[in-house]
């Protein structure tokens, strides 16, 4: 399996990171995530979240979650990309692309990606209000 992570401050432009993914001949699906910040937290009117990571140990956490990835699933490719620093209401800060020989197996690993990242990845966030 072939994996790719990018931890970055700078805005994530969907059309780029697609264009950066190839899709292996053995790849009958693709699945994509894009999480978006909500212009609400916890009911309250908010302007964006701000993420910290403490970034050697989330690269660390990624790597198990992709090798666990790799021990369940017949996965082509799996590519990850988180913002840190202020992301405003209405902008990515998640993006998850799966590629797979067939859909049930790439929609099951982007989830368990994204629980695995909310579980054990140091990423934290806090209301910019």
């Amino acid at each position: 399996m072939k994996s790719h992570l990018t931890i970055t401050a700078t805005p994530l432009d969907e059309a780029e990171l697609i264009g950066q993914g190839r899709c292996p001949a053995a790849a009958g699906a693709v699945v994509r995530f894009v999480g978006v910040v909500r212009g609400t937290e916890d009911g309250r009117p908010i302007r964006g979240l701000e993420y910290e990571t403490f970034q050697q140990m989330a690269e660390h956490q990624f790597e198990r979650i992709f090798q666990e990835v790799e021990k369940r699933w017949p996965i082509e490719s799996l590519r990850v990309a988180h913002r840190v620093g202020v992301v405003r209401a209405g902008e990515a800060s998640l993006w998850v692309e799966v590629m797979a020989g067939h859909r049930g197996e790439a929609f099951a690993a982007c989830q368990f990606v994204i629980d695995e990242m909310k579980r054990v990845v140091p990423i934290w966030k806090k209301a910019v209000v």
